[in-house]
């Protein structure tokens, strides 16, 4: 697509670029979020015209209109050439969130490109996906080792029973330990890549750069695994599209990373935070074994992805109470729609509980997380919840929950650090397939100095280094 036909918009319609809009990204929204969101609503209805870091966008904020956002691919754009303020130059040079829309990769592309470029990355993940294969078993232990050693580490360092971050001692090292096994990195990779996934993410001055290094390190994974193929992620996704350049897949493992870092991360958190917390139904599906209904409760509560990826106004179209032009752009809110949804599900008209499976944590449509990643990231996500669970006989917040500090940006709502007082029970359950049935004790002396690195790497960056 070069360019695309803007139509005029009705006469008596506003157009959004000329509504007052108010600041999305405030005080009031860094500290109670669904608060904003329901003074919105209160104030336009299901949708709201927003100022976005200076730029006027659509918020989506009822499950209703945010669901035919995400599954009309026709009328609801992914492709940033759609956008009107884009393409007539009156975007801001210097806007942070541009640089990740411009990286030309299958989660901001359309129709057949979108459903080729999907195609492969199911296939490569599909070795990992099944739990019988060579692949998908050593990927799940692989997991629990992590899990495993990044608590041991812990208990070297602090003793069984001491205080913790759950965040940079725990789930931010795992994720990227995961990343650097699955898609095959050289250990140095790890530690550049988790900072500058953050900055593109919060869109601070200095995404654009960010994103460009981010960009760089995966162009030079993919050249690398090209000469010297493995048994990894970046390797299958070469076999599965052979004429795949190294700067197409460097573009598809850098989205994969901010995906299976950032996103699968603030999960693993955001679960972890409603147990602690003391969410009652979170609670009771964790104590039945059934993790990935913890997960799915979690999710509902705070979704790892508050404001979902732009779409792109193909046709002028109604949305709420609003008439969007072609070339508008809209922002879906899974935080504001799961609001939406609990309270449909709490209302005495309905009857009956909201299913913890309508969440939006996985996105939905065309465009929502494929089913081998969505089994890949609920596998790391409640095998992360239950070694935590499994090694802790005691684990308290040493904050009250509304005092926690959050990452709040245009995009996700992520904990900066989830602190504990923990007490270690020293004893782990097996939890791979074959293993041994009796306990096996968690060897605090055995630290790995990729941990260590991952650790030290982490600890630079929420602490000061950013």
């Amino acid at each position: 697509m070069e360019a695309h036909p803007y139509t005029g918009a009705p006469a008596d319609r506003p157009r959004l670029e000329s509504l007052p809009v108010q600041p999305l990204l405030t005080a009031e929204f860094d500290a109670d979020p669904g608060a904003v969101y329901d003074r919105l609503r209160r104030t336009y209805g299901p949708v709201a015209p927003v100022g976005l870091m200076g730029v006027p966008v659509w918020l989506v904020l009822d499950y209703r209109e945010v669901l035919e956002v995400l599954k009309n691919e026709n009328q609801w754009r992914r492709d940033v050439r759609y956008w009107r303020a884009r393409a007539e130059g009156r975007l801001p040079h210097d806007w942070p969130l541009l640089a990740g829309y411009e990286v030309r990769q299958t989660m901001f592309m359309d129709d057949e490109e979108h459903r080729a470029a999907r195609g492969t990355l199911h296939s490569a993940l599909r070795p990992f996906q099944e739990p019988r294969t060579p692949q998908g078993w050593e990927l799940r232990a692989t997991v629990a080792r992590y899990a495993d050693e990044l608590i041991g580490v812990l208990a070297a360092e602090s003793g069984t029973a001491g205080f913790a971050d759950l965040g940079a001692q725990y789930t931010r090292p795992l994720l990227l330990m995961v990343t650097t096994k699955l898609f095959g990195c050289p250990v140095e990779l790890g530690d550049e890549l988790v900072m500058d996934l953050w900055r593109m993410l919060d869109g601070g001055p200095d995404a654009g750069p960010a994103t460009g290094r981010a960009l760089a390190a995966m162009t030079r994974l993919a050249a690398h695994r090209r000469a010297r193929p493995g048994d990894d992620l970046t390797s299958y996704m070469l076999l599965a599209d052979p004429g795949m350049s190294d700067e197409q897949l460097g573009r598809e493992l850098f989205m994969n990373a901010v995906y299976l870092n950032d996103i699968t991360g603030n999960m693993v958190l955001n679960t972890l935070l409603e147990v602690l917390r003391g969410n009652a139904g979170v609670r009771r599906s964790l104590s039945a074994g059934q993790f990935g209904e913890t997960v799915n409760r979690a999710a509902l509560v705070n979704p790892p992805v508050a404001n979902m990826c732009f779409r792109f106004v193909a046709r002028d179209a109604l949305l709420g109470d609003f008439c969007v032009r072609a070339g508008d752009v809209v922002s879906p809110s899974a935080a504001a729609a799961h609001q939406d949804l609990l309270a449909i599900g709490s209302s005495p008209m309905v009857g009956s509980t909201v299913s913890t499976r309508a969440h939006l944590g996985w996105g939905a449509g065309p465009h929502g997380c494929p089913s081998a990643a969505r089994e890949l990231g609920g596998m790391i996500v409640t095998t992360a919840v239950g070694r935590v669970f499994d090694h802790f006989t005691t684990a308290e917040l040493t904050l009250p929950p509304d005092q926690l500090p959050w990452r709040t940006g245009p995009v996700v709502r992520g904990l900066r650090l989830l602190p504990v007082r923990y007490e270690l029970s020293g004893r782990v359950r097996p939890s791979v397939p074959g293993a041994r049935e009796e306990p096996v004790a968690v060897d605090t002396g055995r630290c790995d100095s990729q941990v260590r690195g991952l650790l030290s790497a982490l600890r630079r960056l929420m602490f000061g280094n950013r």
